[in-house]
C-alpha cells in the first residue's frame, strides 16, 4: 500500500508535507521513498518516525541515494528507525550531495561513535543544514559539541549570506534608481535644450520676417519719394513752358499776362505749400524710420502702428496724386481758356488795328519798357525757382544719406542682436554640457563605489571561507589523531615503543601546528591592520564587516580553546595508556618473574 501511495505522489505537485509515522516501513518502503525523493519536487517536510528503515542496508542506501539527488526537501524526521553506524555513513554521503535540507532529526537510533564521526565529517561539505538532533544515539559529548558548533557555523554562514544578498539587492536597487533618475534628468535637459533651440529658431524667423517687412516698407517709401520727385520735375517743366508762352504772348496781352502771373503766383504758392507738405511728410517718414531703427527690439508691439502709419501715408500720397491730377487738369483748362482768349483778342486786335495805328508807337515804347521789366522780374523769379530746386535736391540727397546711414545702423544693430543671441545660446549649451558632464562623473563615481563595496564584500567572504577551511582542516587532523589513539589502545604490549615514537611525532606535529597557528595569528593581525586601514576610508560601509570579523576571531579563540582542551585530553589518555601498559606488564608472568628475581 505504501508503494502504491508513494508511486502516486511521484508526479504530485501540491502536497508540501508527508507524515508516515509508525507504519513499519522496511526495504520496499525505503526504495519507494528513494524513488519519491528523486522524482517529487513539491514535498518540503517528510516525517518517518517509528519505522524500521535502517534495519536493511540496501533499502536504506537506496533511500539515501534519493535523498542525495533531492534538492527540495527541507525537513526530515528519522527518529526510532534503527539506524546503525553504517547507515549513518551512507546518510552522511547523501548529506554531502544534498543542498536543500535544513533540519534532520536522528534521535533514538544506534548511530554510535563511528556514525557520529561520519556525520561530523559530512558537515564540512554541507553548508545548508541548520539543525541536527543526535540525542539517544550513544554519541560522545565532544562529537555532539562539534556538531552543534558546525550547526552554529552553518547558521551564521547562512545569515551572513542572506545579509550580503539583501545588501547586494538593496545596492542594485539604489543603483537602478540612480540610473533612472539620471536618465530622467538627462531627458529633461535634452527636452529643455530642444525647446530653447526651437524658441531661438522661432525668434530668429520672426525677427527676419519683421526685418523683411521693414525693408519692404522702406522700399515702398523710396519708390513714393522717387514718384514725388518725378512729379515735381514734371510740374517745373510745365511751369517753364507756361512762362515761355506768357513771354511770347506778353507783347500783345497785358491782361492775360497779369492773369497768368497771378495764376503762376498762385500755382507757385500752392507748389510751395505742396513742397512744404511733402518735406513735412518726408520728415515724419524719416522720424518714423529712425524710431523703427532704434526700436528693432520692440518690433512686436510697433508693427501694427507702422502698418497703420503707412496706410495713412499711402492715403495722403493718393490724395496728393489726385490733387496733382486736378491741378494739371485745371492748368490745361486754363491754357485752353487762355488760347481761346488769345484768339478772341487777336480778332479784336485786327479790328482795332485800324484805330490804334496812331497810338501804336507810344504804346510800343511803353510796352517795350514794361516787357523788359517783366522779363527781368521773370528771370529773377526763374533764378529763385532754380535756387529753390537746388536746395530741395540737396535736402533730398541729405535725407537719402540720413536714411542710408540709419538703415546701416539698423542692420548693424540687428547683426549685434543676432551675435548676442548666438553667444547666449552657445553659453547655455556649454553650461548644459558641463551639467551633463558632472552628472556622468557622479554616476561613474557611484558605480565605482558600488564595485569597490562589492569587491570588499567578496574579499571578506573569501577570507571567512579560508578561515572556515583552515578550522575544518584542524578538526580533521584532530579526528585522525583520535582514530590513531583508539587504534593504539587496541594494540598489544609489544607496540608500546612504537606508540611512544608516534606520540613524539604527533607532539612535533602539534608543535608545528602551533607555529602554523602563530603564523595564522600574525596573518590575522596583519589582516586586522589592513581592515583598520580600509576602515579609515570606508568606516560606514565596513562596520558590519568588522563585527563579523570579530565574531570569526571569537570563534577561532573558542576553537583554539577546544584544541588545547583536546590536547590535554590526549595527554591524559596517553598517560592512562602508559599506566595501563605498565600495569599490564607488571601483571603479566614476565613481570612477576622479573619481580621475583
Amino acid at each position: 500500500g505504501v508503494k502504491l501511495l508513494l508511486h502516486g505522489l511521484c508526479s504530485n505537485t501540491t502536497v508540501k508535507s508527508l507524515d508516515l509515522k509508525g507504519n513499519n516501513l522496511r526495504t520496499v518502503g525505503a526504495e519507494a521513498l528513494g524513488k519519491l525523493l528523486r522524482q517529487n519536487k513539491s514535498i518540503r517536510s517528510l516525517i518517518l518516525e517509528w519505522n524500521s528503515l535502517g534495519m536493511w542496508e540496501e533499502g536504506f542506501s537506496f533511500f539515501c541515494q534519493g535523498l542525495g539527488a533531492n534538492n527540495f526537501l527541507q525537513r526530515l524526521d528519522l527518529r526510532n528507525n534503527q539506524i546503525n553506524h553504517q547507515g549513518a555513513g551512507v546518510l552522511a554521503m547523501a548529506l554531502k550531495q544534498n543542498a536543500s535540507l535544513q533540519e534532520l532529526d536522528l534521535r533514538w537510533n544506534n548511530i554510535g561513535l563511528l556514525g557520529g564521526r561520519a556525520l561530523l565529517n559530512c558537515l564540512h561539505s554541507n553548508k545548508t543544514l541548520k539543525r541536527l538532533e543526535l540525542a539517544g544515539n550513544n554519541v560522545p559529548s565532544d562529537i555532539l559539541k562539534a556538531v552543534e558548533q558546525a550547526m552554529v557555523h552553518n547558521q551564521d554562514r547562512q545569515t551572513i549570506l542572506s545579509e550580503t544578498q539583501n545588501r547586494a539587492y538593496i545596492l542594485s536597487k539604489e543603483v537602478l534608481s540612480l540610473k533612472d533618475e539620471k536618465t530622467k534628468q538627462f531627458l529633461d535637459l535634452m527636452d529643455t535644450i530642444d525647446k530653447q533651440r526651437e524658441e531661438m529658431a522661432r525668434s530668429g524667423r520672426m525677427s527676419a520676417a519683421r526685418v523683411s517687412q521693414l525693408q519692404e516698407a522702406l522700399d515702398e517709401q523710396h519708390s513714393i519719394m522717387n514718384s514725388l520727385k518725378a512729379k515735381l520735375q514734371m510740374t517745373e517743366a510745365a511751369l517753364v513752358l507756361s512762362e515761355q508762352k506768357v513771354h511770347n504772348l506778353g507783347e500783345l496781352l497785358n491782361a492775360t499776362k497779369q492773369e497768368q502771373t497771378s495764376m503762376a503766383e498762385r500755382h507757385f504758392t500752392e507748389l510751395q505749400q505742396q513742397k512744404q507738405e511733402g518735406a513735412d511728410r518726408e520728415g515724419k517718414l524719416l522720424r518714423d524710420l529712425s524710431a523703427a531703427s532704434e526700436k528693432n527690439l520692440l518690433l512686436r508691439n510697433q508693427v501694427d502702428d507702422l502698418e497703420k502709419k503707412c496706410k495713412v501715408q499711402q492715403d495722403q500720397l493718393f490724395q496728393v496724386k489726385q490733387d496733382l491730377t486736378n491741378t494739371t487738369a485745371e492748368l490745361k483748362l486754363r491754357a485752353v481758356q487762355a488760347e481761346e482768349r488769345l484768339e478772341m483778342e487777336k480778332r479784336r486786335f485786327k479790328q482795332s488795328l485800324e484805330d490804334m495805328e496812331s497810338l501804336r508807337v507810344k504804346e510800343v515804347d511803353h510796352m517795350t519798357q514794361h516787357i523788359e521789366a517783366s522779363e527781368r522780374s521773370m528771370q529773377d523769379r526763374i533764378q529763385r525757382l532754380e535756387a529753390i530746386r537746388i536746395a530741395l535736391e540737396e535736402e533730398l540727397s541729405q535725407v537719402k544719406a540720413a536714411a542710408l546711414t540709419e538703415r546701416g545702423q539698423a542692420e548693424e544693430e540687428l547683426i549685434k542682436v543676432r551675435n548676442q543671441a548666438r553667444l547666449e545660446e552657445q553659453q547655455r549649451l556649454e553650461h548644459l554640457e558641463e551639467k551633463l558632464r558632472l552628472m556622468t562623473e557622479s554616476r561613474d563615481e557611484a558605480q565605482n563605489c558600488c564595485l569597490k563595496q562589492k569587491q570588499m564584500v567578496a574579499e571578506a567572504q573569501a577570507k571567512a571561507n579560508q578561515f572556515s577551511l583552515h578550522a575544518d582542516g584542524l578538526r580533521r587532523r584532530l579526528e585522525e589523531l583520535q582514530q590513531d589513539l583508539n587504534s593504539k589502545e587496541e594494540e598489544k604490549v609489544t607496540e608500546v615503543n612504537k606508540v611512544k615514537v608516534e606520540l613524539q611525532e604527533q607532539i612535533g606535529h602539534l608543535q608545528a601546528e602551533r607555529t602554523a597557528q602563530d603564523g595564522l595569528r600574525e596573518k590575522i593581525a596583519a589582516l586586522e591592520r589592513q581592515l583598520k586601514a580600509l576602515s579609515s576610508n570606508h568606516r560606514e560601509a565596513l562596520l558590519d564587516k568588522e563585527g563579523e570579523i570579530s565574531m570569526l576571531l571569537e570563534k577561532l579563540r573558542m576553537r583554539e580553546a577546544d584544541i588545547s582542551r583536546m590536547r590535554e585530553e590526549e595527554a591524559q589518555r596517553a598517560s592512562f595508556l602508559q599506566n595501563a601498559i605498565m600495569a599490564y606488564v607488571q601483571g603479566s608472568p614476565l613481570g612477576t618473574h622479573s619481580s621475583r628475581k
